[in-house]
């Protein structure tokens, strides 16, 4: 954010008081000239022009007492007739305070005080005999229309700095709340990686570990023949296309961090969950997998239902002492129901509370973010994991 310079700062503070100074000098200069200007021939003396600084020095607190600085004047102008003063009309000296009353929100103030002003003046002058057709027929309309006329203008002034105001304070919501959409994107973001980084490489490393437990011990026999040097030849391909792929997922998550439009995260499909349960199978589970799906679902739902299946395979080939694993993923007439299920023995650790495990709340956070529903929880005989997805994927 740019800092305003404290001349800046103060040259602001200070530009109201300058306006306020100059306007009084310019009623006081006005008035004065009008009062020189002697038209009826009274040869005034130097008190009269007490009255225009009188006037000029008002707008000093014009923005502080408005309505006050308008009373003042009227008065002022009443005062100055009644002391017998050469004429200097009504409007002249009392436009600035109408107007300042005006820009200050004191519309009534303003337009009362004219009113009150025209009315004495109009009376008195119709009451020392003054020709009523050049009173009423042509001065008044005169008088009327310059105060009516400082009235607008202040009021104008008024409605345009609160429109400025408004349109600042707009934009500074406005530019708020795009942040805080930037931010939430970019969190969005970045627990969609998270999860993403998680669940691949948390399902590749379990693979390796599986499979480099099985080498190891198909290695460390005493006389390893030729079944166990195919079983460790085998682990050690798996270890190695598991490690190959991950890379290449890894450098798709990078490539889409580094590109601003992303780069294409490959395919999750229902099709492909065979290698979502391969690590249970490698493990010696006995893995029942049921997928019944008749029409295409939409793509993101099927990327979601192939991850909760790979992370729940994933947490029981970790925590589960399990024999057996039920997979199934059944599509209904609203939404698509995924259960993964296994036997594991009452004495293993609860998933639900692995310390720093980020898995189930992985999931949950899929489930949610299509608009629907996820538990985890142990049952009578091992732990089971169900979500489901609503057909119609939220925008």
């Amino acid at each position: 954010m740019t800092e305003t310079s404290p001349r800046r700062q103060t040259t602001s503070r200070r530009a109201p008081w300058l306006v306020d100074a100059l306007l009084g000098v310019g009623v006081t200069l006005v008035v004065s000239v009008s009062i020189a200007a002697d038209i009826d021939g009274t040869d005034p003396d130097g008190w009269a022009y007490l009255w225009a600084v009188g006037l000029g020095a008002l707008m000093l607190v014009r923005r502080r007492y408005p309505v006050l600085v308008v009373a003042l004047s009227a008065a002022a102008v009443v005062a100055y007739y009644a002391s017998g003063y050469p004429a200097i009309g009504v409007a002249v000296p009392l436009a600035a305070a109408v107007f300042s009353a005006a820009e200050f929100g004191r519309v009534t103030a303003s337009v009362v005080a004219s009113s009150v002003v025209l009315i004495i003046s109009i009376a008195y002058r119709l009451a020392i005999g003054q020709d009523p057709a050049v009173v009423l027929g042509y001065e008044l309309a005169g008088h009327a229309l310059l105060l009516a006329g400082a009235i607008a203008f202040g009021d104008s002034v008024r409605s345009r700095r609160e429109l400025r105001e408004k349109s600042s304070e707009i934009a500074a919501l406005t530019v708020e709340r795009y942040a805080r959409e930037t931010e939430k994107r970019a969190m969005s973001e970045r627990l969609s990686i998270a999860r993403e980084l998680h669940d691949s490489v948390g399902h590749a490393l379990t693979v390796v570990a599986l499979h480099t437990q099985i080498a190891q011990e198909a290695l460390d026999s005493d006389d390893p023949g030729a079944a166990d040097r195919i079983a460790a030849r085998e682990a050690l391909a798996v270890i190695g296309n598991t490690t190959s792929a991950t890379f290449e997922d890894l450098r798709r998550t990078v490539a889409g961090l580094r590109r601003e439009d992303g780069a294409t995260r490959p395919t999750l499909r229902i099709d492909d969950l065979q290698t979502a349960i391969l690590p249970a199978t490698r493990a010696g589970l006995d893995v029942d997998l049921q997928v019944e799906v008749g029409s295409p679902l939409p793509a993101t739902i099927e990327a979601a239902v192939f991850r909760i299946v790979q992370e729940s395979i994933t947490n029981v080939v970790r925590h589960a002492d399990a024999d057996r694993v039920d997979v199934a993923i059944r599509q209904g007439p609203d939404a698509v129901e995924v259960s993964v299920i296994d036997d594991g023995k009452s004495g293993e650790t609860d998933r639900a509370h692995v310390p720093g495990g980020s898995g189930l709340a992985g999931m949950r956070e899929r489930t949610q973010l299509l608009g629907g529903t996820f538990s985890a929880a142990r049952q009578e005989s091992g732990f089971a994991v169900r979500a489901s997805f609503p057909l119609e994927v939220p925008a």
